[in-house]
């Protein structure tokens, strides 16, 4: 039997999702597999100017109160190093964005579109996208390799409110502890007046989850000191959930089998750690790329179809192009705050102290970190 769909993505994510929207509006027809998720989620994301762009684009851009712009960002090393950024417009340095909001947001475009079908298992289509996350059963089933580096840290996050507003600001610190790195960020949350933020802490394995196991006033405590209670005491409002961090890059993003054309995007084909707040903004970046490429058959290659593969090359190339850099720079970051000894130390912090009073320097990253 003939396939009824140009498209079926395997994963209803927000990468999936948004591919699935931008892929309607050039009439293909699509499959998304996967039910909405239902299940309560305390992340936020930091989404720049390139994202807010798309997601604005497809009308799922939340409101003020759970898209909070932010003006300042502050960074502090282990041992008095110190980076301040300000936004050199009304727009932010970025946004600090409610997961479930914008899942929501999601679902109900989606639901809207009628070219979008769900569906409960894989169709058969010319173009299969895999959205699945990290641990995609279907990336293994293809059997394309996933060149995983585990860092020995996991990933905790909740939610807290914070006795003073947060004035729009984002707070990171790297420290070390009995020899092991610490990361913690505060992101504001409410809207400009806010008292609220997520947290992202990323811990050792076992610290992670003793944290998890305290009680919310214990956990609370932590975090209060942990922040130097830059934000006066902190009381948790969410149950903590933790993940193990990764860096890891597929080595093939696109492909032909016996069913059909495939290719891979988000977490699926690439996944950094959180300390630049970059993931779903890379993810959409994927999907902005993937949805451009293909629409090229509007135009100037009007006689390629969806699952030509020299348009998914295209995409493989352009991408892992503009991953290498974002990849290498937070691992880099990684290791340098991970590294034990005194005299890196000492350097890591100097550098961080004298690339704060390069202004042209400080506002080139600000640009490119924006968009």
């Amino acid at each position: 039997m003939a396939s009824n769909f140009d498209v079926c993505i395997r994963g209803s994510g927000m990468v999936g999702s948004s591919l699935a929207l931008l892929l309607a509006r050039q009439r293909l027809r699509v499959a998304l597999l996967g039910s909405p998720t239902q299940a309560h989620d305390v992340r936020a994301f930091a989404l720049n100017e390139s994202a807010r762009s798309l997601l604005s684009d497809l009308r799922c851009w939340p409101n003020p109160q759970h898209a909070t712009p932010v003006h300042t960002m502050q960074v502090w090393g282990d041992a008095g190093g110190q980076l301040q950024f300000q936004t050199p417009s009304l727009q932010g340095l970025t946004h600090i964005v409610d997961v479930p909001v914008l899942e929501e947001l999601l679902r109900e475009a989606v639901d809207f579109q009628h070219t979008i079908e769900r569906v409960s298992e894989p169709v058969s289509a010319k173009l299969t996208v895999v959205c699945e996350g990290r641990n995609s059963q279907t990336r293994q089933e293809l059997g394309v390799a996933f060149n995983t580096l585990p860092y020995q840290q996991q990933a905790l996050a909740t939610r807290v409110r914070c006795a003073q507003p947060h004035r729009q600001q984002a707070l990171q610190w790297f420290s070390q502890t009995n020899g092991e790195l610490e990361i913690l960020a505060l992101l504001p949350l409410g809207g400009p007046q806010g008292h609220e933020a997520a947290v992202v802490w990323s811990l050792p394995p076992a610290k992670a989850q003793a944290m998890q196991a305290l009680e919310p006033h214990a956990l609370a405590q932590a975090l209060s000191d942990a922040s130097h209670l830059a934000l006066g005491t902190l009381d948790v409002t969410a149950p903590a959930q933790t993940w193990p961090l990764q860096l890891a890059m597929a080595a093939q993003w696109s492909g032909r089998n016996a069913q059909g054309a495939w290719v891979l995007a988000g977490d699926a084909a690439h996944t950094i750690h959180p300390l630049a707040g970059l993931g779903l903004n890379l993810g959409l970046g994927d999907v902005r790329e993937l949805a451009a490429v293909l629409q090229t058959r509007e135009t100037t290659e009007y006689w390629r179809g969806v699952d030509d593969v020299h348009l998914l090359r295209r995409y493989e190339r352009a991408r892992k192009a503009d991953m290498q850099g974002v990849w290498l720079a937070c691992d880099g970051l990684q290791r340098l705050f991970n590294h034990p000894n005194t005299l890196v130390q000492q350097l890591r912090n100097w550098g961080m102290n004298s690339f704060n009073q390069l202004s042209p320097l400080k506002q080139w990253t600000v640009q490119q970190a924006m968009h």
